[in-house]
Protein backbone atom coordinates (compact mmCIF):
# COMPACT_ATOMS: atom_id res chain seq x y z
CA UNK A 1 0.00 0.00 0.00
CA UNK A 2 1.26 3.43 -1.05
CA UNK A 3 2.18 5.79 1.60
CA UNK A 4 0.72 9.48 2.07
CA UNK A 5 3.40 12.22 1.34
CA UNK A 6 3.57 14.38 4.67
CA UNK A 7 4.55 18.14 4.92
CA UNK A 8 7.79 16.99 6.31
CA UNK A 9 8.74 14.78 3.92
CA UNK A 10 8.60 17.44 1.06
CA UNK A 11 12.43 18.82 1.35
CA UNK A 12 13.37 15.31 0.72
CA UNK A 13 11.28 14.29 -2.25
CA UNK A 14 12.42 17.91 -3.68
CA UNK A 15 15.59 16.61 -3.53
CA UNK A 16 15.31 13.45 -5.39
CA UNK A 17 12.70 14.79 -7.74
CA UNK A 18 15.15 17.46 -9.09
CA UNK A 19 17.02 16.93 -12.05
CA UNK A 20 14.52 14.28 -12.76
CA UNK A 21 12.71 15.03 -16.55
CA UNK A 22 8.63 15.29 -16.58
CA UNK A 23 8.43 11.76 -17.62
CA UNK A 24 10.34 10.97 -14.65
CA UNK A 25 8.19 12.97 -12.21
CA UNK A 26 4.94 11.88 -13.49
CA UNK A 27 6.25 7.95 -12.90
CA UNK A 28 7.22 8.73 -9.43
CA UNK A 29 3.78 10.09 -9.13
CA UNK A 30 2.24 7.25 -10.43
CA UNK A 31 4.18 4.83 -8.02
CA UNK A 32 4.21 7.12 -4.83
CA UNK A 33 1.26 9.18 -4.53
CA UNK A 34 -1.96 6.69 -3.75
CA UNK A 35 -4.36 8.60 -6.07
CA UNK A 36 -3.10 11.28 -7.82
CA UNK A 37 -4.97 13.30 -10.28
CA UNK A 38 -3.81 16.01 -12.86
CA UNK A 39 -5.78 19.36 -12.82
CA UNK A 40 -5.43 20.67 -16.80
CA UNK A 41 -6.32 24.04 -17.69
CA UNK A 42 -5.77 22.67 -21.37
CA UNK A 43 -2.98 25.20 -21.94
CA UNK A 44 -0.17 24.46 -23.89
CA UNK A 45 1.90 23.34 -20.87
CA UNK A 46 -1.17 21.01 -19.83
CA UNK A 47 -1.30 19.16 -22.83
CA UNK A 48 2.56 18.07 -22.59
CA UNK A 49 1.54 16.41 -19.36
CA UNK A 50 -1.62 15.33 -20.61
CA UNK A 51 0.17 13.59 -23.29
CA UNK A 52 2.63 12.00 -21.57
CA UNK A 53 -0.03 10.34 -19.25
CA UNK A 54 -1.82 9.09 -22.09
CA UNK A 55 1.40 8.03 -24.34
CA UNK A 56 3.18 6.76 -21.24
CA UNK A 57 -0.22 4.82 -20.13
CA UNK A 58 0.40 6.50 -16.36
CA UNK A 59 -2.55 5.44 -13.77
CA UNK A 60 -3.47 8.87 -13.49
CA UNK A 61 -6.77 10.95 -13.74
CA UNK A 62 -7.30 13.78 -16.10
CA UNK A 63 -9.55 16.96 -14.72
CA UNK A 64 -10.67 20.04 -15.67
CA UNK A 65 -12.67 23.09 -14.95
CA UNK A 66 -15.74 24.34 -17.09
CA UNK A 67 -16.15 27.79 -15.56
CA UNK A 68 -18.83 28.21 -17.95
CA UNK A 69 -17.27 31.41 -19.55
CA UNK A 70 -14.61 29.65 -21.40
CA UNK A 71 -13.79 29.73 -25.38
CA UNK A 72 -15.47 27.71 -27.60
CA UNK A 73 -11.70 26.92 -29.28
CA UNK A 74 -11.14 25.30 -25.48
CA UNK A 75 -14.06 23.12 -25.36
CA UNK A 76 -13.36 21.47 -28.90
CA UNK A 77 -9.76 21.05 -27.46
CA UNK A 78 -11.19 18.82 -24.99
CA UNK A 79 -12.58 17.09 -27.60
CA UNK A 80 -9.95 16.44 -30.03
CA UNK A 81 -7.70 15.59 -26.98
CA UNK A 82 -9.62 12.70 -25.77
CA UNK A 83 -10.53 11.47 -29.49
CA UNK A 84 -6.75 11.63 -30.49
CA UNK A 85 -5.16 9.77 -27.67
CA UNK A 86 -8.21 7.86 -25.92
CA UNK A 87 -8.01 9.78 -22.38
CA UNK A 88 -11.30 10.65 -20.91
CA UNK A 89 -10.99 14.19 -19.02
CA UNK A 90 -13.04 14.54 -16.32
CA UNK A 91 -14.97 17.92 -16.68
CA UNK A 92 -16.20 19.62 -13.32
CA UNK A 93 -19.11 22.16 -13.16
CA UNK A 94 -19.53 24.84 -10.36
CA UNK A 95 -22.66 24.01 -8.05
CA UNK A 96 -25.03 26.06 -10.46
CA UNK A 97 -27.35 27.51 -7.04
CA UNK A 98 -24.26 29.37 -5.92
CA UNK A 99 -23.25 30.64 -9.27
CA UNK A 100 -26.79 32.16 -9.33
CA UNK A 101 -26.47 33.56 -5.86
CA UNK A 102 -23.33 35.41 -7.15
CA UNK A 103 -24.55 37.00 -10.03
CA UNK A 104 -27.91 37.98 -8.24
CA UNK A 105 -25.76 40.21 -5.34
CA UNK A 106 -22.91 41.24 -7.30
CA UNK A 107 -24.06 41.14 -11.39
CA UNK A 108 -23.11 38.85 -14.62
CA UNK A 109 -19.73 40.66 -14.74
CA UNK A 110 -18.38 41.32 -10.89
CA UNK A 111 -15.03 40.60 -12.03
CA UNK A 112 -14.54 44.26 -13.89
CA UNK A 113 -15.90 45.43 -10.04
CA UNK A 114 -12.86 45.25 -8.23
CA UNK A 115 -10.08 42.77 -7.15
CA UNK A 116 -12.55 41.02 -3.87
CA UNK A 117 -15.36 40.24 -6.45
CA UNK A 118 -13.11 39.01 -9.15
CA UNK A 119 -11.30 36.33 -6.32
CA UNK A 120 -14.94 35.79 -5.75
CA UNK A 121 -15.80 34.55 -9.02
CA UNK A 122 -12.92 32.93 -9.45
CA UNK A 123 -13.52 30.59 -6.19
CA UNK A 124 -17.32 29.82 -7.26
CA UNK A 125 -16.40 28.54 -10.93
CA UNK A 126 -12.89 26.87 -10.11
CA UNK A 127 -11.44 26.76 -6.47
CA UNK A 128 -14.32 25.10 -5.26
CA UNK A 129 -15.02 22.51 -7.88
CA UNK A 130 -11.32 21.67 -7.62
CA UNK A 131 -11.54 21.23 -4.10
CA UNK A 132 -14.70 18.83 -4.02
CA UNK A 133 -12.06 16.34 -6.27
CA UNK A 134 -8.50 17.26 -3.85
CA UNK A 135 -10.30 16.14 -0.84
CA UNK A 136 -10.50 12.74 -2.04
CA UNK A 137 -7.56 12.75 -3.85
CA UNK A 138 -3.54 12.55 -1.95
CA UNK A 139 -1.93 15.00 -4.85
CA UNK A 140 -2.34 17.04 -7.64
CA UNK A 141 -0.38 17.38 -10.69
CA UNK A 142 -0.07 21.29 -12.27
CA UNK A 143 1.38 22.27 -15.38
CA UNK A 144 2.84 25.52 -13.65
CA UNK A 145 6.24 27.06 -14.81
CA UNK A 146 8.30 29.66 -12.93
CA UNK A 147 8.79 31.89 -15.72
CA UNK A 148 4.90 32.43 -15.99
CA UNK A 149 4.33 35.25 -13.45
CA UNK A 150 5.84 36.52 -10.44
CA UNK A 151 3.67 35.16 -8.72
CA UNK A 152 5.21 32.30 -9.16
CA UNK A 153 9.38 32.65 -9.92
CA UNK A 154 10.08 30.57 -6.70
CA UNK A 155 8.13 27.67 -7.68
CA UNK A 156 9.50 23.95 -7.20
CA UNK A 157 9.05 21.06 -8.58
CA UNK A 158 7.05 19.55 -5.65
CA UNK A 159 5.29 21.90 -2.49
CA UNK A 160 3.04 21.58 0.00
CA UNK A 161 -0.46 22.69 -0.89
CA UNK A 162 -1.78 23.78 2.77
CA UNK A 163 -4.91 25.03 1.75
CA UNK A 164 -6.21 21.03 0.41
CA UNK A 165 -3.30 19.35 2.55
CA UNK A 166 -1.77 17.36 0.08
CA UNK A 167 1.16 17.77 -2.17
CA UNK A 168 0.82 19.68 -5.58
CA UNK A 169 3.31 18.65 -8.37
CA UNK A 170 4.93 20.43 -11.17
CA UNK A 171 6.85 18.29 -13.61
CA UNK A 172 7.50 21.41 -16.20
CA UNK A 173 8.57 24.10 -13.16
CA UNK A 174 11.66 24.96 -14.55
CA UNK A 175 10.91 24.56 -18.92
CA UNK A 176 11.03 27.48 -20.69
CA UNK A 177 7.86 27.97 -23.02
CA UNK A 178 10.09 27.36 -25.81
CA UNK A 179 10.64 23.91 -24.55
CA UNK A 180 6.92 23.72 -24.27
CA UNK A 181 6.20 24.91 -27.67
CA UNK A 182 9.16 22.44 -29.05
CA UNK A 183 7.54 19.75 -27.80
CA UNK A 184 3.83 20.39 -28.91
CA UNK A 185 5.18 20.51 -32.58
CA UNK A 186 8.16 18.03 -32.57
CA UNK A 187 5.55 15.76 -31.03
CA UNK A 188 2.12 16.96 -33.08
CA UNK A 189 -0.01 17.31 -29.89
CA UNK A 190 -2.88 19.52 -30.47
CA UNK A 191 -3.20 22.32 -28.52
CA UNK A 192 -5.89 25.59 -28.44
CA UNK A 193 -5.08 27.93 -31.80
CA UNK A 194 -5.95 31.05 -29.56
CA UNK A 195 -2.24 30.74 -28.77
CA UNK A 196 -1.33 31.05 -31.96
CA UNK A 197 -3.35 34.48 -31.92
CA UNK A 198 -1.01 35.96 -29.01
CA UNK A 199 -3.20 34.18 -26.58
CA UNK A 200 -0.26 32.99 -23.89
CA UNK A 201 -2.00 31.73 -20.60
CA UNK A 202 -6.23 31.29 -21.45
CA UNK A 203 -8.62 31.21 -19.12
CA UNK A 204 -12.44 32.61 -19.16
CA UNK A 205 -13.20 34.18 -22.51
CA UNK A 206 -14.08 37.29 -20.35
CA UNK A 207 -10.57 37.38 -18.57
CA UNK A 208 -8.11 36.58 -21.30
CA UNK A 209 -6.97 38.67 -24.07
CA UNK A 210 -3.54 38.71 -26.14
CA UNK A 211 -0.26 39.59 -25.50
CA UNK A 212 1.19 42.10 -26.74
CA UNK A 213 5.06 42.31 -28.06
CA UNK A 214 7.32 42.36 -24.97
CA UNK A 215 4.38 41.92 -21.99
CA UNK A 216 4.75 39.38 -19.32
CA UNK A 217 3.38 36.30 -20.40
CA UNK A 218 0.46 36.28 -18.14
CA UNK A 219 -0.27 39.97 -18.88
CA UNK A 220 -3.62 39.19 -20.96
CA UNK A 221 -5.01 37.38 -17.65
CA UNK A 222 -7.31 40.13 -15.71
CA UNK A 223 -5.19 42.76 -17.35
CA UNK A 224 -6.83 45.66 -15.36
CA UNK A 225 -5.09 44.32 -12.20
CA UNK A 226 -2.26 44.56 -10.86
CA UNK A 227 0.55 41.68 -11.52
CA UNK A 228 0.78 40.16 -8.25
CA UNK A 229 -3.06 40.18 -8.34
CA UNK A 230 -3.20 37.68 -10.48
CA UNK A 231 -3.71 34.58 -9.52
CA UNK A 232 -6.69 32.83 -9.53
CA UNK A 233 -6.72 30.90 -5.95
CA UNK A 234 -6.15 28.01 -7.26
CA UNK A 235 -2.07 28.32 -6.38
CA UNK A 236 -1.26 29.93 -3.61
CA UNK A 237 1.28 30.30 -1.25
CA UNK A 238 1.22 28.96 2.75
CA UNK A 239 -2.32 29.21 2.01
CA UNK A 240 -2.75 32.84 0.39
CA UNK A 241 -2.32 35.23 -2.03
CA UNK A 242 1.10 37.36 -1.94
CA UNK A 243 2.96 39.72 -3.60
CA UNK A 244 6.10 39.10 -5.24
CA UNK A 245 7.87 40.72 -3.14
CA UNK A 246 7.14 37.56 -0.48
CA UNK A 247 8.04 35.29 -2.66
CA UNK A 248 11.92 34.84 -2.03
CA UNK A 249 10.24 34.42 1.90
CA UNK A 250 7.77 31.93 1.28
CA UNK A 251 8.09 28.26 0.99
CA UNK A 252 5.08 26.42 0.36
Amino acid sequence: MKKPVLKENIDKFQLELSGLTPLQILQWVEKHIGRPVFASSLGQEDQVILHLIAVHQLNIPVITLDTGRLFPETYNLIAETESRFGVKVRVLFPDAQEVETMVAEEGINLFLKGVDQRKRCCQVRKIHPLRRVLRQSDGWICGLRQEQSLTRADLKVIEWDAVNGIPKINPLHNWSLEQVTGYLKENKVPYNPLHDQGFISIGCACCTRAVQPGEDVRAGRWWWERPEQKECGLHLVNGKFVRSKDLEQSHE
